[in-house]
């Protein structure tokens, strides 16, 4: 491999696509990492994939390159178009940050860096000191998940009580002193949760579309009364404003939608067919919507 082509450092061709680099790098990478491979050899070659990887993997940088090769990265710490970045490992940085003002970094399609070792090798990680927070699956019902709730969990054999606040969802992930929690919502049979919304089907009839009416439907948190406007149509949304699931860590809530649906009977008896014979020779129309 000449070390100063990228492209064949990786194996793959100049046209190659970002997804097939860094399919490529993956499979070097298990290859030639240090962990697996102890040789002077496999050192030196993963470092060459490394670099090959970082420069190819960055549209930016993968222009640079095409354009003037190695040269576009000479003198970088005085001022080339690519400045240093000290305290690498490869393409991961050690300032990896997960928010707040954090750069997001590109890991080869990894969320977090270190997925990309645990996938390789096991849990091995070259991020020095810094130590993963364990990370725990917690399930919960429709009811614990809008209302919060107080779990008993076991932890490396020590039971603790928690308090889960209100509005937790499916991948929510947050601390508990010395751990963290991943939570798992059941679904709801009655409830459509939309992030802090929900969503309910109420069926009408016909003439109750037609000619308005009031229904009692129920929300996550009580049961109301509401009014179906004359003429309602088919898939109309109705929004009850704050009637939906407390947004996480505030007091304000969602809001909640009824969507309408009219139920067609399938069958009707003579006097119902002449009625609507009438209706429609009135109305001028073949159709009611």
């Amino acid at each position: 491999m000449a070390s100063n082509d990228y492209y064949s450092v990786l194996g793959v061709a100049k046209s190659a696509t970002q997804d097939e680099i860094k399919k490529a790098y993956r499979k070097l990478a298990l290859q030639y990492h240090p962990d697996r491979n102890k040789t002077k050899e496999g050192e030196s070659k993963f470092k060459e994939i490394t670099k090959a990887y970082e420069v190819l993997s960055d549209v930016s940088k993968r222009q640079a390159y095409d354009q003037y090769g190695e040269a576009a990265f000479e003198n970088a710490g005085a001022g080339g178009p690519f400045g240093g970045q000290g305290g690498r490992y490869g393409p991961f940085s050690y300032s990896y940050s997960t928010g707040g003002n954090g750069q997001s970094q590109d890991f080869g399609g990894f969320s977090d860096p270190f997925d990309i070792f645990e996938q390789f090798f096991g849990g091995a990680s070259p991020f020095g000191s810094r130590q993963r927070r364990p990370v725990y699956s917690l399930s919960l019902t429709f009811q614990e998940a809008i209302k919060g709730a107080e779990k008993e969990v076991n932890i490396d054999g020590k039971k603790q009580k928690i308090k889960i606040p209100p509005g937790v969802d499916t991948g929510v992930r947050m601390r508990f002193g010395e751990f963290d929690l991943v939570f798992d919502v059941a679904a709801d049979k009655r409830f459509q949760r939309e992030g802090s919304d929900i969503v309910t089907i109420e069926e009408i009839s016909f003439p109750q579309a037609v000619l308005g009416d009031t229904v009692e439907i129920e929300t996550i948190d009580e049961k109301i009364s509401i009014k179906i406007p004359p003429g309602t149509q088919p898939e109309t949304l109705i929004r009850l404003r704050g009637k939906g699931v407390q947004r996480l860590q505030s007091t304000n809530k969602g809001d909640h939608y009824v969507r309408v649906k009219i139920v067609i009977p399938k069958s009707v008896n003579k006097k119902q067919k002449e009625l609507l014979e009438n209706f429609e020779k009135e109305n001028g129309k073949k159709s009611w919507f």
